[in-house]
Protein backbone atom coordinates (compact mmCIF):
# COMPACT_ATOMS: atom_id res chain seq x y z
CA UNK A 1 0.00 0.00 0.00
CA UNK A 2 1.25 3.42 -0.98
CA UNK A 3 0.57 6.90 1.47
CA UNK A 4 0.69 9.88 0.27
CA UNK A 5 3.06 12.12 2.59
CA UNK A 6 2.70 15.54 4.27
CA UNK A 7 5.49 16.38 1.78
CA UNK A 8 4.13 14.87 -0.81
CA UNK A 9 1.02 16.96 -0.56
CA UNK A 10 2.73 19.98 -0.14
CA UNK A 11 4.23 19.70 -3.78
CA UNK A 12 1.33 18.54 -4.98
CA UNK A 13 0.08 21.73 -3.37
CA UNK A 14 2.74 23.80 -5.41
CA UNK A 15 1.51 22.25 -8.30
CA UNK A 16 -1.88 23.60 -8.09
CA UNK A 17 -0.16 27.13 -9.54
CA UNK A 18 -1.08 25.67 -12.70
CA UNK A 19 -4.35 25.28 -11.76
CA UNK A 20 -5.03 28.85 -11.75
CA UNK A 21 -7.43 29.99 -14.54
CA UNK A 22 -8.85 33.94 -13.96
CA UNK A 23 -6.17 34.16 -11.68
CA UNK A 24 -8.00 31.95 -9.46
CA UNK A 25 -6.99 29.18 -7.76
CA UNK A 26 -8.82 25.90 -8.23
CA UNK A 27 -7.95 22.66 -6.20
CA UNK A 28 -7.34 19.38 -7.99
CA UNK A 29 -9.30 17.28 -8.16
CA UNK A 30 -8.26 13.81 -6.50
CA UNK A 31 -10.11 10.42 -7.55
CA UNK A 32 -12.81 8.89 -5.43
CA UNK A 33 -11.93 4.84 -5.25
CA UNK A 34 -11.72 2.32 -3.05
CA UNK A 35 -7.98 1.83 -3.01
CA UNK A 36 -8.05 6.19 -1.91
CA UNK A 37 -10.58 5.38 0.71
CA UNK A 38 -8.38 2.81 2.34
CA UNK A 39 -5.18 4.69 2.36
CA UNK A 40 -7.29 7.68 5.03
CA UNK A 41 -8.14 4.71 7.17
CA UNK A 42 -5.63 2.20 7.16
CA UNK A 43 -2.52 3.29 10.15
CA UNK A 44 0.30 4.30 7.69
CA UNK A 45 3.31 1.92 8.06
CA UNK A 46 5.93 5.32 9.59
CA UNK A 47 5.52 7.36 12.49
CA UNK A 48 6.72 10.17 9.78
CA UNK A 49 4.20 10.35 8.30
CA UNK A 50 1.87 11.57 11.60
CA UNK A 51 4.35 13.71 12.76
CA UNK A 52 5.04 16.12 9.51
CA UNK A 53 1.12 16.23 9.61
CA UNK A 54 1.20 16.87 13.24
CA UNK A 55 3.59 19.73 12.91
CA UNK A 56 1.77 21.36 10.34
CA UNK A 57 -1.53 21.04 12.33
CA UNK A 58 0.73 22.24 15.81
CA UNK A 59 1.94 25.10 13.82
CA UNK A 60 -1.62 26.39 12.54
CA UNK A 61 -2.69 26.11 16.71
CA UNK A 62 0.43 28.20 17.66
CA UNK A 63 -0.32 30.72 15.63
CA UNK A 64 -3.80 31.02 16.92
CA UNK A 65 -2.49 31.66 20.49
CA UNK A 66 0.15 33.69 19.29
CA UNK A 67 -1.98 36.38 17.10
CA UNK A 68 -2.12 39.95 18.86
CA UNK A 69 -5.65 40.46 17.61
CA UNK A 70 -8.72 40.96 19.63
CA UNK A 71 -10.19 38.29 22.18
CA UNK A 72 -12.68 37.54 19.05
CA UNK A 73 -12.05 37.76 15.71
CA UNK A 74 -13.40 41.26 13.00
CA UNK A 75 -15.99 39.10 11.60
CA UNK A 76 -19.49 39.67 12.11
CA UNK A 77 -21.77 36.44 12.97
CA UNK A 78 -23.86 37.63 9.62
CA UNK A 79 -20.30 37.18 7.46
CA UNK A 80 -19.53 33.76 9.71
CA UNK A 81 -22.91 32.36 8.31
CA UNK A 82 -22.44 33.49 4.79
CA UNK A 83 -18.93 31.51 4.63
CA UNK A 84 -20.92 28.72 6.21
CA UNK A 85 -23.90 29.18 3.79
CA UNK A 86 -23.30 25.92 1.51
CA UNK A 87 -26.27 23.74 1.38
CA UNK A 88 -24.68 21.10 -0.70
CA UNK A 89 -22.70 18.29 1.17
CA UNK A 90 -19.64 17.83 0.17
CA UNK A 91 -19.08 15.12 -2.80
CA UNK A 92 -15.42 14.66 -4.25
CA UNK A 93 -12.91 14.10 -1.65
CA UNK A 94 -10.22 16.59 -1.23
CA UNK A 95 -6.33 16.50 -0.06
CA UNK A 96 -6.24 16.96 3.59
CA UNK A 97 -4.25 19.92 3.36
CA UNK A 98 -6.75 21.78 1.86
CA UNK A 99 -9.18 20.99 4.39
CA UNK A 100 -7.20 22.29 7.05
CA UNK A 101 -6.04 25.48 5.26
CA UNK A 102 -10.42 25.72 5.13
CA UNK A 103 -9.99 25.32 9.38
CA UNK A 104 -7.27 27.92 9.63
CA UNK A 105 -8.97 30.16 7.66
CA UNK A 106 -12.63 29.93 8.84
CA UNK A 107 -13.04 28.16 11.83
CA UNK A 108 -9.33 28.76 13.88
CA UNK A 109 -9.26 32.01 12.51
CA UNK A 110 -12.66 33.44 13.80
CA UNK A 111 -12.35 31.03 17.03
CA UNK A 112 -12.61 32.72 20.80
CA UNK A 113 -9.28 32.76 22.43
CA UNK A 114 -10.70 31.62 25.91
CA UNK A 115 -7.02 31.15 26.99
CA UNK A 116 -6.31 34.95 26.56
CA UNK A 117 -5.42 35.97 30.27
CA UNK A 118 -8.06 38.88 29.58
CA UNK A 119 -11.10 36.62 28.84
CA UNK A 120 -12.12 36.22 33.01
CA UNK A 121 -15.88 36.36 31.94
CA UNK A 122 -16.86 32.48 31.71
CA UNK A 123 -15.82 29.17 33.38
CA UNK A 124 -14.28 27.72 29.85
CA UNK A 125 -10.65 29.01 30.58
CA UNK A 126 -6.87 28.11 29.90
CA UNK A 127 -5.99 24.25 29.96
CA UNK A 128 -2.71 22.75 30.55
CA UNK A 129 -1.46 22.48 26.83
CA UNK A 130 -0.61 18.83 27.48
CA UNK A 131 -4.58 18.22 27.16
CA UNK A 132 -3.53 18.33 23.89
CA UNK A 133 -1.46 15.33 23.37
CA UNK A 134 -4.17 13.64 25.73
CA UNK A 135 -6.76 15.00 23.45
CA UNK A 136 -4.49 13.17 20.45
CA UNK A 137 -4.55 10.04 22.44
CA UNK A 138 -8.22 9.45 23.22
CA UNK A 139 -9.26 10.36 19.96
CA UNK A 140 -6.51 7.62 18.49
CA UNK A 141 -7.83 5.01 20.82
CA UNK A 142 -11.31 5.45 19.92
CA UNK A 143 -12.56 3.77 23.18
CA UNK A 144 -16.11 3.56 23.62
CA UNK A 145 -16.85 3.33 27.21
CA UNK A 146 -20.28 1.68 27.60
CA UNK A 147 -18.39 -1.88 27.09
CA UNK A 148 -15.50 -3.53 27.97
CA UNK A 149 -15.38 -5.18 24.21
CA UNK A 150 -14.37 -1.77 22.79
CA UNK A 151 -12.78 -0.40 26.31
CA UNK A 152 -10.78 -2.77 27.99
CA UNK A 153 -7.63 -0.95 30.00
CA UNK A 154 -10.04 2.85 29.76
CA UNK A 155 -12.99 0.90 31.87
CA UNK A 156 -10.63 0.40 34.95
CA UNK A 157 -8.69 3.92 34.45
CA UNK A 158 -12.07 5.32 34.23
CA UNK A 159 -13.25 3.22 37.60
CA UNK A 160 -9.84 4.61 39.47
CA UNK A 161 -10.36 7.88 37.95
CA UNK A 162 -13.94 7.87 39.95
CA UNK A 163 -12.60 6.02 43.22
CA UNK A 164 -10.40 9.07 43.66
CA UNK A 165 -13.37 11.66 42.84
CA UNK A 166 -15.49 9.69 45.29
CA UNK A 167 -12.56 9.51 47.97
CA UNK A 168 -11.88 13.41 47.23
CA UNK A 169 -15.90 14.06 48.29
CA UNK A 170 -16.79 11.04 50.26
CA UNK A 171 -13.65 10.14 52.51
CA UNK A 172 -14.54 6.73 53.11
CA UNK A 173 -11.59 4.44 55.28
CA UNK A 174 -9.05 3.50 52.52
CA UNK A 175 -10.59 -0.52 53.10
CA UNK A 176 -13.65 0.61 51.63
CA UNK A 177 -11.90 1.77 48.01
CA UNK A 178 -9.78 -0.90 48.21
CA UNK A 179 -12.63 -3.37 48.11
CA UNK A 180 -14.27 -1.66 45.56
CA UNK A 181 -12.45 0.40 43.21
CA UNK A 182 -12.48 -2.20 40.82
CA UNK A 183 -15.82 -3.82 41.95
CA UNK A 184 -17.73 -4.55 38.58
CA UNK A 185 -21.13 -5.61 40.27
CA UNK A 186 -21.50 -1.48 41.15
CA UNK A 187 -20.69 1.66 40.44
CA UNK A 188 -19.10 4.53 42.51
CA UNK A 189 -20.30 6.71 40.16
CA UNK A 190 -20.58 7.86 36.45
CA UNK A 191 -18.42 9.48 34.01
CA UNK A 192 -21.15 11.82 31.75
CA UNK A 193 -20.60 13.86 28.85
CA UNK A 194 -21.52 17.16 31.14
CA UNK A 195 -22.50 18.13 33.63
CA UNK A 196 -25.92 18.71 32.66
CA UNK A 197 -26.50 14.65 31.93
CA UNK A 198 -24.59 14.37 35.67
CA UNK A 199 -27.71 16.18 37.07
CA UNK A 200 -30.23 14.27 35.12
CA UNK A 201 -28.51 11.37 35.99
CA UNK A 202 -28.84 11.87 39.62
CA UNK A 203 -32.18 13.10 39.34
CA UNK A 204 -33.14 9.72 37.53
CA UNK A 205 -31.75 8.21 40.66
CA UNK A 206 -33.89 10.65 42.71
CA UNK A 207 -37.21 9.58 40.91
CA UNK A 208 -35.93 5.39 40.84
CA UNK A 209 -35.54 5.50 44.73
CA UNK A 210 -39.10 7.52 45.12
CA UNK A 211 -41.38 5.68 42.89
CA UNK A 212 -39.42 1.95 43.66
CA UNK A 213 -41.02 -1.17 42.49
CA UNK A 214 -43.35 -2.58 45.28
CA UNK A 215 -42.87 -6.60 44.64
CA UNK A 216 -46.24 -6.92 44.33
CA UNK A 217 -48.55 -4.33 41.86
CA UNK A 218 -46.13 -1.86 40.76
CA UNK A 219 -43.00 -2.72 38.75
CA UNK A 220 -41.05 1.01 39.43
CA UNK A 221 -41.55 4.48 37.39
CA UNK A 222 -38.70 3.30 35.90
CA UNK A 223 -41.00 0.10 33.54
CA UNK A 224 -44.29 2.00 34.49
CA UNK A 225 -44.06 5.04 34.00
CA UNK A 226 -44.30 8.61 36.72
CA UNK A 227 -48.71 9.14 35.51
CA UNK A 228 -48.78 5.42 37.02
CA UNK A 229 -46.64 5.87 39.69
CA UNK A 230 -48.38 8.93 41.30
CA UNK A 231 -51.72 7.42 40.99
CA UNK A 232 -49.98 4.21 42.37
CA UNK A 233 -48.41 5.95 45.47
CA UNK A 234 -51.29 8.31 45.70
CA UNK A 235 -49.36 11.71 45.21
CA UNK A 236 -50.97 14.77 43.26
CA UNK A 237 -47.51 15.71 42.24
CA UNK A 238 -43.53 14.94 42.55
CA UNK A 239 -41.54 18.23 42.87
CA UNK A 240 -37.64 19.24 43.06
CA UNK A 241 -36.54 21.92 45.46
CA UNK A 242 -33.51 24.13 44.57
CA UNK A 243 -32.65 27.72 44.93
CA UNK A 244 -33.30 30.11 42.82
CA UNK A 245 -29.63 30.23 41.77
CA UNK A 246 -29.76 26.55 40.83
CA UNK A 247 -28.42 25.75 37.20
CA UNK A 248 -31.53 25.64 34.64
CA UNK A 249 -29.79 21.91 33.58
CA UNK A 250 -32.10 21.03 36.94
CA UNK A 251 -35.08 22.49 35.14
CA UNK A 252 -33.93 20.47 32.00
CA UNK A 253 -34.26 17.32 33.98
CA UNK A 254 -37.72 18.19 35.54
CA UNK A 255 -39.04 18.57 31.57
CA UNK A 256 -37.49 15.11 30.45
CA UNK A 257 -38.49 13.00 33.66
CA UNK A 258 -41.82 14.22 33.61
CA UNK A 259 -42.27 16.36 36.18
CA UNK A 260 -42.12 19.60 33.82
CA UNK A 261 -40.56 22.44 34.78
CA UNK A 262 -42.78 23.85 37.15
CA UNK A 263 -42.15 20.70 38.82
CA UNK A 264 -38.48 22.37 39.48
CA UNK A 265 -39.67 24.68 42.74
CA UNK A 266 -37.00 27.51 42.92
CA UNK A 267 -36.62 28.84 46.26
CA UNK A 268 -35.35 32.37 47.50
CA UNK A 269 -31.53 33.05 48.75
CA UNK A 270 -30.30 35.55 50.92
CA UNK A 271 -28.94 38.76 49.20
CA UNK A 272 -25.54 38.93 48.57
CA UNK A 273 -24.49 36.04 49.87
CA UNK A 274 -26.84 33.53 47.34
CA UNK A 275 -27.18 31.07 49.88
CA UNK A 276 -30.82 29.41 50.05
CA UNK A 277 -33.11 30.55 52.61
CA UNK A 278 -33.98 28.39 54.56
CA UNK A 279 -36.44 29.59 56.22
CA UNK A 280 -38.02 30.67 53.22
CA UNK A 281 -37.28 27.33 51.98
CA UNK A 282 -39.56 25.73 54.89
CA UNK A 283 -42.59 28.65 54.11
CA UNK A 284 -42.60 27.11 50.46
CA UNK A 285 -43.05 23.73 51.66
CA UNK A 286 -45.15 24.28 54.04
CA UNK A 287 -47.22 26.24 50.98
CA UNK A 288 -47.09 23.47 48.92
CA UNK A 289 -48.43 21.25 51.64
CA UNK A 290 -51.39 23.56 52.37
CA UNK A 291 -52.45 22.92 48.59
CA UNK A 292 -51.55 19.33 49.14
CA UNK A 293 -54.69 19.23 52.29
CA UNK A 294 -57.04 21.82 49.95
CA UNK A 295 -56.91 19.15 46.76
CA UNK A 296 -56.37 15.85 49.19
CA UNK A 297 -53.57 14.30 47.95
CA UNK A 298 -50.18 15.00 48.99
CA UNK A 299 -46.96 15.75 47.23
CA UNK A 300 -43.84 13.70 46.79
CA UNK A 301 -40.69 15.74 47.83
CA UNK A 302 -38.79 13.96 45.27
CA UNK A 303 -35.10 15.73 45.66
CA UNK A 304 -33.48 18.80 47.24
CA UNK A 305 -30.59 20.04 45.63
CA UNK A 306 -27.90 21.91 46.96
CA UNK A 307 -25.58 24.03 45.00
CA UNK A 308 -21.87 24.10 45.78
CA UNK A 309 -20.64 27.05 43.40
CA UNK A 310 -23.68 28.88 41.86
CA UNK A 311 -23.22 29.52 38.45
CA UNK A 312 -23.99 33.22 38.48
CA UNK A 313 -21.94 34.05 41.83
CA UNK A 314 -19.90 31.47 42.72
CA UNK A 315 -21.45 30.78 45.96
CA UNK A 316 -22.39 27.70 48.21
CA UNK A 317 -25.35 26.54 49.70
CA UNK A 318 -25.52 25.53 53.62
CA UNK A 319 -25.21 21.97 52.96
CA UNK A 320 -25.65 20.80 55.88
CA UNK A 321 -28.65 22.36 56.80
CA UNK A 322 -30.65 21.38 53.26
CA UNK A 323 -29.52 17.86 54.18
CA UNK A 324 -31.65 18.12 57.33
CA UNK A 325 -34.46 19.77 55.36
CA UNK A 326 -33.98 16.32 52.62
CA UNK A 327 -34.19 14.04 55.35
CA UNK A 328 -36.90 15.25 56.79
CA UNK A 329 -38.69 15.04 53.99
CA UNK A 330 -37.64 11.59 52.78
CA UNK A 331 -36.17 13.28 49.54
CA UNK A 332 -33.06 12.65 47.54
CA UNK A 333 -30.51 14.88 48.25
CA UNK A 334 -28.23 15.83 45.33
CA UNK A 335 -25.70 18.75 45.36
CA UNK A 336 -24.73 19.81 42.29
CA UNK A 337 -20.79 20.45 42.65
CA UNK A 338 -20.19 21.42 39.21
CA UNK A 339 -18.20 24.32 39.21
CA UNK A 340 -17.21 24.18 43.09
CA UNK A 341 -16.45 20.56 43.61
CA UNK A 342 -12.83 20.89 42.01
CA UNK A 343 -12.27 23.15 44.97
CA UNK A 344 -11.86 20.76 47.30
CA UNK A 345 -8.36 19.85 45.87
CA UNK A 346 -7.61 23.52 47.87
CA UNK A 347 -6.69 24.29 50.88
CA UNK A 348 -9.48 25.30 53.34
CA UNK A 349 -11.58 23.92 50.09
CA UNK A 350 -13.35 21.18 52.20
CA UNK A 351 -14.59 23.47 55.31
CA UNK A 352 -15.81 25.84 52.31
CA UNK A 353 -17.44 22.54 50.97
CA UNK A 354 -18.92 21.34 54.55
CA UNK A 355 -21.55 18.96 54.63
CA UNK A 356 -20.74 18.03 50.39
CA UNK A 357 -20.43 14.21 52.11
CA UNK A 358 -23.82 14.32 53.23
CA UNK A 359 -25.26 14.24 49.51
CA UNK A 360 -26.73 11.20 48.32
CA UNK A 361 -25.23 12.13 45.27
CA UNK A 362 -22.88 14.78 44.04
CA UNK A 363 -22.38 16.14 40.33
CA UNK A 364 -18.82 17.84 39.11
CA UNK A 365 -17.11 19.09 36.21
CA UNK A 366 -14.07 18.01 34.91
CA UNK A 367 -13.85 21.17 32.65
CA UNK A 368 -14.72 23.53 34.83
CA UNK A 369 -11.73 23.53 38.50
CA UNK A 370 -9.93 20.30 37.42
CA UNK A 371 -8.61 22.54 33.90
CA UNK A 372 -9.83 19.64 31.56
CA UNK A 373 -10.97 20.43 27.58
CA UNK A 374 -14.70 20.46 27.30
CA UNK A 375 -16.51 18.42 28.14
CA UNK A 376 -16.71 16.31 31.09
CA UNK A 377 -18.88 15.77 33.86
CA UNK A 378 -18.81 12.89 36.91
CA UNK A 379 -21.98 12.13 39.44
CA UNK A 380 -20.96 10.55 42.24
CA UNK A 381 -23.24 8.07 44.48
CA UNK A 382 -22.74 7.88 47.89
CA UNK A 383 -24.17 4.18 48.71
CA UNK A 384 -23.06 2.31 45.77
CA UNK A 385 -25.80 0.35 45.78
CA UNK A 386 -27.99 3.12 44.00
CA UNK A 387 -26.24 2.36 40.78
CA UNK A 388 -28.41 -0.11 40.79
CA UNK A 389 -31.61 1.78 40.59
CA UNK A 390 -29.94 3.02 36.97
CA UNK A 391 -28.84 -0.70 35.84
CA UNK A 392 -30.13 -1.69 32.64
CA UNK A 393 -28.83 -4.67 29.77
CA UNK A 394 -29.30 -5.09 25.98
CA UNK A 395 -29.01 -8.49 23.88
CA UNK A 396 -25.92 -7.19 22.23
CA UNK A 397 -24.24 -5.24 24.49
CA UNK A 398 -24.35 -4.40 28.76
CA UNK A 399 -25.52 -8.04 28.82
CA UNK A 400 -26.71 -9.33 32.86
CA UNK A 401 -23.89 -10.95 33.96
CA UNK A 402 -21.21 -8.56 31.82
CA UNK A 403 -18.68 -6.01 33.17
CA UNK A 404 -19.65 -2.85 31.18
CA UNK A 405 -19.60 0.45 32.50
CA UNK A 406 -22.90 0.92 30.34
CA UNK A 407 -24.80 -0.87 32.85
CA UNK A 408 -25.17 2.12 35.06
CA UNK A 409 -25.17 4.85 32.89
CA UNK A 410 -28.02 6.70 31.44
CA UNK A 411 -25.90 7.60 27.94
CA UNK A 412 -24.81 4.78 25.94
CA UNK A 413 -21.29 5.46 23.86
CA UNK A 414 -19.01 7.71 25.48
CA UNK A 415 -15.61 8.41 24.93
CA UNK A 416 -12.62 8.11 26.99
CA UNK A 417 -12.82 11.27 28.64
CA UNK A 418 -11.24 11.26 31.96
CA UNK A 419 -7.74 10.41 30.04
CA UNK A 420 -7.19 14.01 30.76
CA UNK A 421 -8.04 15.08 34.12
CA UNK A 422 -6.81 11.42 35.67
CA UNK A 423 -3.79 12.14 33.70
CA UNK A 424 -3.76 15.84 34.79
CA UNK A 425 -3.97 14.84 38.51
CA UNK A 426 -0.67 12.81 37.94
CA UNK A 427 0.87 15.24 36.10
CA UNK A 428 0.19 18.58 38.23
CA UNK A 429 -0.56 16.60 41.37
CA UNK A 430 -3.10 17.95 44.41
CA UNK A 431 -0.03 19.87 45.34
CA UNK A 432 0.07 21.86 42.10
CA UNK A 433 -3.85 22.52 42.02
CA UNK A 434 -3.48 23.72 45.27
CA UNK A 435 -0.79 26.51 43.68
CA UNK A 436 -3.39 26.83 41.03
CA UNK A 437 -6.03 27.36 43.56
CA UNK A 438 -4.00 30.20 45.58
CA UNK A 439 -3.31 32.21 42.69
CA UNK A 440 -6.94 32.36 41.60
CA UNK A 441 -8.53 33.35 45.04
CA UNK A 442 -5.20 35.68 44.89
CA UNK A 443 -7.06 37.37 41.95
CA UNK A 444 -10.41 37.09 43.23
CA UNK A 445 -9.16 39.31 46.29
CA UNK A 446 -7.29 42.08 44.29
CA UNK A 447 -10.30 42.26 42.33
CA UNK A 448 -12.84 42.55 44.80
CA UNK A 449 -10.36 45.09 46.42
CA UNK A 450 -9.86 47.44 43.52
CA UNK A 451 -13.89 47.56 42.56
CA UNK A 452 -13.83 48.27 46.19
CA UNK A 453 -11.63 51.17 46.27
CA UNK A 454 -13.27 52.31 43.10
CA UNK A 455 -16.20 54.82 43.65
CA UNK A 456 -17.72 54.41 40.30
CA UNK A 457 -17.87 50.58 41.11
CA UNK A 458 -20.01 48.23 43.36
CA UNK A 459 -19.74 44.78 44.56
CA UNK A 460 -22.78 42.93 44.00
CA UNK A 461 -22.15 40.01 45.55
CA UNK A 462 -19.49 37.82 48.38
CA UNK A 463 -17.13 35.80 46.55
CA UNK A 464 -16.45 32.74 47.33
CA UNK A 465 -15.14 30.69 44.44
CA UNK A 466 -13.60 33.09 42.03
CA UNK A 467 -16.84 34.30 40.38
CA UNK A 468 -16.94 38.51 40.92
CA UNK A 469 -20.71 40.24 40.20
CA UNK A 470 -20.13 44.32 39.75
CA UNK A 471 -21.61 46.93 38.29
CA UNK A 472 -20.43 50.59 36.72
CA UNK A 473 -22.15 53.16 39.04
CA UNK A 474 -21.25 56.55 37.82
CA UNK A 475 -20.66 58.89 41.12
CA UNK A 476 -23.20 61.12 40.69
CA UNK A 477 -26.01 58.31 40.86
CA UNK A 478 -24.00 56.18 43.23
CA UNK A 479 -24.25 59.07 46.01
CA UNK A 480 -27.66 59.71 45.65
CA UNK A 481 -28.64 56.00 45.75
CA UNK A 482 -26.62 55.27 49.18
CA UNK A 483 -28.66 58.02 50.45
CA UNK A 484 -31.90 56.29 49.60
CA UNK A 485 -30.83 53.15 50.60
CA UNK A 486 -30.32 54.64 54.20
CA UNK A 487 -34.61 54.50 53.96
CA UNK A 488 -35.33 51.81 51.34
CA UNK A 489 -39.16 51.56 51.93
CA UNK A 490 -39.63 55.11 52.08
CA UNK A 491 -37.89 55.79 48.44
CA UNK A 492 -39.46 52.66 46.54
CA UNK A 493 -39.57 54.16 42.92
CA UNK A 494 -36.66 56.36 43.08
CA UNK A 495 -34.80 53.47 44.07
CA UNK A 496 -36.50 51.59 41.40
CA UNK A 497 -36.14 54.26 38.71
CA UNK A 498 -32.36 54.96 39.41
CA UNK A 499 -31.66 50.94 39.25
CA UNK A 500 -33.04 50.71 35.85
CA UNK A 501 -31.07 53.63 34.55
CA UNK A 502 -28.23 52.15 35.85
CA UNK A 503 -29.20 48.67 34.15
CA UNK A 504 -29.32 50.39 31.05
CA UNK A 505 -26.40 51.52 31.50
CA UNK A 506 -24.22 48.79 32.26
CA UNK A 507 -26.28 46.60 29.43
CA UNK A 508 -24.58 49.52 27.44
CA UNK A 509 -21.43 49.08 28.68
CA UNK A 510 -21.25 45.80 28.60
CA UNK A 511 -21.65 45.75 24.48
CA UNK A 512 -18.78 48.31 24.70
CA UNK A 513 -16.34 45.78 25.83
CA UNK A 514 -17.04 43.54 23.74
CA UNK A 515 -16.34 45.71 20.68
CA UNK A 516 -13.53 47.07 22.22
CA UNK A 517 -12.45 43.40 22.57
CA UNK A 518 -9.34 43.54 24.23
CA UNK A 519 -10.74 41.93 27.22
CA UNK A 520 -14.12 40.29 28.50
CA UNK A 521 -16.55 39.76 31.25
CA UNK A 522 -19.84 38.38 31.09
CA UNK A 523 -23.48 39.74 31.96
CA UNK A 524 -26.36 38.59 33.69
CA UNK A 525 -29.20 39.65 35.81
CA UNK A 526 -29.81 38.43 39.22
CA UNK A 527 -32.47 39.63 42.04
CA UNK A 528 -30.45 38.69 45.19
CA UNK A 529 -28.36 41.90 45.66
CA UNK A 530 -29.10 44.82 48.56
CA UNK A 531 -31.27 46.39 46.32
CA UNK A 532 -33.58 42.62 46.07
CA UNK A 533 -36.15 42.35 44.61
CA UNK A 534 -35.33 44.44 41.21
CA UNK A 535 -33.91 42.62 38.81
CA UNK A 536 -30.53 44.05 38.82
CA UNK A 537 -28.00 43.94 35.68
CA UNK A 538 -24.46 42.76 36.70
CA UNK A 539 -21.02 41.91 34.99
CA UNK A 540 -19.66 39.17 35.82
CA UNK A 541 -15.83 38.39 36.05
CA UNK A 542 -14.17 35.02 37.01
CA UNK A 543 -10.86 34.78 38.03
CA UNK A 544 -9.55 31.16 37.50
CA UNK A 545 -7.38 31.48 34.69
CA UNK A 546 -3.65 30.64 35.82
CA UNK A 547 -2.14 33.23 33.00
CA UNK A 548 -3.83 36.17 34.31
CA UNK A 549 -1.75 38.81 36.18
CA UNK A 550 -2.79 40.96 38.94
CA UNK A 551 -2.10 43.85 36.84
CA UNK A 552 -4.32 42.85 34.50
CA UNK A 553 -6.90 42.90 36.49
CA UNK A 554 -6.46 46.56 37.30
CA UNK A 555 -6.27 47.68 33.46
CA UNK A 556 -9.28 45.81 32.83
CA UNK A 557 -11.29 47.77 35.20
CA UNK A 558 -9.41 50.69 34.31
CA UNK A 559 -10.89 50.34 31.03
CA UNK A 560 -14.50 49.70 31.99
CA UNK A 561 -14.25 53.12 34.30
CA UNK A 562 -13.09 54.64 31.04
CA UNK A 563 -15.66 53.30 28.29
CA UNK A 564 -18.55 54.00 31.33
CA UNK A 565 -17.65 57.10 31.78
CA UNK A 566 -17.48 57.99 27.77
CA UNK A 567 -20.42 56.29 27.72
CA UNK A 568 -22.11 58.47 30.95
CA UNK A 569 -21.27 61.59 28.68
CA UNK A 570 -23.20 60.69 26.00
CA UNK A 571 -25.79 62.95 25.16
CA UNK A 572 -28.83 60.74 24.94
CA UNK A 573 -27.78 59.47 28.12
CA UNK A 574 -27.94 62.71 29.83
CA UNK A 575 -31.09 63.51 28.50
CA UNK A 576 -32.87 60.51 30.12
CA UNK A 577 -31.16 60.98 33.00
CA UNK A 578 -32.42 64.92 32.96
CA UNK A 579 -36.12 63.46 32.12
CA UNK A 580 -35.44 61.03 35.22
CA UNK A 581 -34.59 63.67 37.65
CA UNK A 582 -37.14 66.03 36.97
CA UNK A 583 -39.69 63.03 37.00
CA UNK A 584 -37.73 62.62 41.41
CA UNK A 585 -38.14 65.99 41.98
CA UNK A 586 -42.44 65.13 41.46
CA UNK A 587 -42.10 61.39 43.55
Amino acid sequence: MVYMTFAEEKGKAKKMDSLRRDGLLHAKRIESTPEYMRKLFIMPNSSDRFVEFGEHLLDMIHDFFQDKGGIHSEVSLKELARIFNNIDMPKEPKLIRDVLDEIKNGVIRHSVKVANPYYIGHMTSAIPYFMILLEMIAVSLNQNQVKIESAKASSFVEREFICWMHRLVYHNPSQFYKKNIQNQRIALGNITSDGTIANMTALSLAMAKAFPPDGANFDGVRNEGLHRALEHFGFRQAVVLVSKRGHYSICKAGTLLGIGAKGVVFSPVHPYTNKIDIEKLWQTIEKIKKEDKRLGKPTKFMAVVGVAGTTETGNVDDLGDLAEVAHELGAHYHIDAAWGGGALLMEGGRSLLKGISRGDSVSLDAHKLLYSPNSMGICLFKDMEDSRYLYHTSNYIIRKGSVDQGRFTLEGSRPFACLKPWAALKIIGRQGFELIFDHARELQNTFMDLIQQDPEFELMNQPELFIINYRFVPHELRGELDHLMLEPKQHVEKITMINNLINDLNVELHKKIRERDTSFVSRTRIESTRYAPRKTVVLRAITVNPNTEKRMLAQILEEHRTLGDRIWQNKNLLQKTLHMYKRLMVI
